[in-house]
């Protein structure tokens, strides 16, 4: 997920000052200097995230994989630029072809690939990967590799709308490593074996760091040799030392981004593409608990938001208006059934939410604040320590609510809390990111987000794969998706997703915020070859899925 700005200012010189000390900062600091400036020596150093002390863990399937493992250790067939409506860059595959009904693609895979233990990827290595367990999906009957470089992957049903997680996000699997894995959602999969550009060298509580693979296809061995992944748990020491010059790349939410590009060595790129929202526990059949499960008090809660106030001040405007039909505008707009439903309301409306929850039987106390059967509605609202700008947002939300005879309390927990909380439904309502499609269609969000069979009943953790942490799970929802994926047809797709609207602008499992900034840093002094707006090539942030092992494939030292 995205990084965000820490609220924990004590002290933050010192900090970041014992994080540059303590961390054995290596290669050429961007900037600042190092003892070793020849190109083949330049470290990247990027930061790994607020989740410490790091633990070794490359399993792709992990929900705490390490930001490496995905793009540049394991890699898909092929490469989807999410911030652009075009065609999917070769990876492992060079082409693709649907039959006449679109049940099998046939994949022809590039030859002479190797492992980075030097083994051959052959189609058998693609044919074990989409048959092993959490990858044998979506109505997968089987996958064949009639010759080393042809894959045959035959479904019941059609599976357009699905290409790009089936060719954009599988995890190709070496098999003489995977098939002995027993159980692989606690294998941590310390030492990897991928097709990427890297391999893992080193890892510590404090960092970890990959080196270049010397096995690397065609496309040559990356010339930038060494990247240090540094774990930091609070945004500003992470901006301190980006500020300084220890940190070469990273994605997060910088408030003031001049007092960091100032200095001519970083520069910075905002790419909102994400979206920002409430995670509402939303089903009580499958073992939700709490006033939100009520779909009146999510739709009051909706209408008493002041979306402007949130923007302004906590993402000090730099996010973009967001569709409750989760419709990226203006990259989506073919899809959006009913222009009513293009941004979400940026005004709130605290006699709006009092009808709302009037006619679903609430009643105001002497207190203010709405309630039932003589239960007031008291909500729980959680986001991670650590992150400013979602903390911020969090409690303008709780002050708004109030505004509405709406109790919320906001509080903040450790990210493992909240990752632990999102994944077995045990919350009432969470600060939390959605995944943004990589291609222009909201299908991918409709399927993983929304649909039943992305969720499960509260105590058990999401599918593999899946994020409907929400629980939610509406028939016409799944049905509307399912016709959406077996058809090529534009117009019965817009028929579906129409559905698909109508139902998720009604029950607001997610209660839509914002687009996310998503802002990357890069040291433009040191290093060339970043994703600019000239040249987006790929999703810039470091922790992009797919994407980052893509964007080091094309940096280079300055030299």
């Amino acid at each position: 997920m995205m990084i965000r700005n820490a609220k924990r200012r004590a002290a933050l010189l010192a900090v970041a000052g014992a994080a540059i000390l303590g961390l054995g900062l290596s290669g050429c600091a961007g900037g600042g200097g190092g003892d070793d400036s020849s190109s083949e020596g330049r470290t990247l150093r990027v930061w790994a995230g607020s989740q410490t002390p790091i633990e070794a863990n490359f399993n792709p399937f992990s929900p705490s994989v390490l930001h490496a493992a995905l793009g540049p250790i394991y890699e898909p067939l092929f490469f989807y630029n999410k911030t652009a409506d075009e065609a999917p860059s070769p990876m492992l595959g060079e082409s693709f072809e649907y039959n006449e009904d679109g049940t099998v693609i046939t994949v022809t895979l590039k030859d002479g690939v190797k492992w980075s233990d030097g083994e051959d990827f052959t189609a058998a290595d693609a044919a074990f990967t989409f048959n092993y367990e959490p990858n044998h999906r979506d109505g997968l009957i089987s996958a064949e590799a009639p010759d080393d470089t042809t894959l045959v992957l035959t479904y019941a049903t059609p599976q357009y709308t699905n290409e790009f997680q089936i060719l954009g996000t599988t995890w190709m699997l070496p098999e003489h490593i995977w098939k002995d894995v027993d159980d692989y959602s606690t294998f941590t999969d310390e030492d990897p074996v991928g097709t990427g550009p890297y391999v893992v060298d080193k890892v510590t509580d404090a960092s970890y760091t990959v080196v270049a693979n010397e096995n690397f296809r065609e496309e040559g061995v990356p010339a930038i040799k060494k990247v240090q992944y540094i774990g930091i748990d609070a945004n500003q020491s992470a901006q301190d030392l980006l500020t300084a010059g220890k940190l070469d790349w990273t994605g997060m939410f910088v408030p003031n981004p001049d007092s960091v590009t100032d200095k001519g060595v970083i520069s910075m790129i905002n790419t909102p593409q994400d979206p920002t929202v409430l995670y509402t526990c939303s089903n009580a059949e499958l073992g939700c608990t709490g006033p939100q499960t009520d779909v009146a008090v999510r739709q009051a809660l909706n209408v008493a938001i002041d979306r402007g106030t949130i923007k302004e001040k906590a993402f000090v405007g730099l996010t973009g208006d967001i569709s409750p039909a989760f419709t990226l505008m203006p990259r989506d707009a073919k899809w959006l059934a009913d222009p009513a439903n293009e941004t979400s309301p940026q005004s709130p409306d605290a006699a709006a939410a009092g009808e709302i929850l009037e006619a679903a039987g609430y009643t105001k106390g002497s207190d203010g604040f709405y309630g039932k059967d003589g239960t007031p509605i008291e909500l729980s609202l959680v986001s991670v320590d650590g992150w400013t700008d979602y903390n911020d947002a969090a409690k303008l939300i709780s002050e708004q609510a109030a505004e509405a005879g709406i109790k919320v309390t906001a509080s903040t927990v450790q990210w493992q809390e909240f990752s632990d909380a999102r994944q077995t439904g045990q919350y009432q309502l969470i600060m939390g990111g959605v995944i943004g499609t990589s291609v222009a269609d909201p299908f991918q969000i409709y399927k993983d987000w929304f649909t039943g069979e992305s969720t499960s009943q509260v105590g058990q953790e999401v599918p593999t794969g899946r994020w409907n942490f929400s629980r939610y799970d509406n028939p016409i929802v799944n049905e509307a998706v399912a016709a959406a994926a077996a058809t090529n047809d534009e117009a019965v797709k817009k028929e579906a997703y129409a559905k698909v609207q109508t139902e998720i602008v009604r029950d607001l499992p997610y209660i839509p915020l914002v687009i996310n900034a998503t802002q990357t840093f890069y040291n433009s002094k040191d290093f060339t070859g970043w994703p600019t707006e000239d040249d987006l090539y790929a999703f810039p942030p470091a922790w992009g899925s797919v994407a980052a092992g893509y964007v080091l494939q094309h940096l280079e030292p300055v030299k």
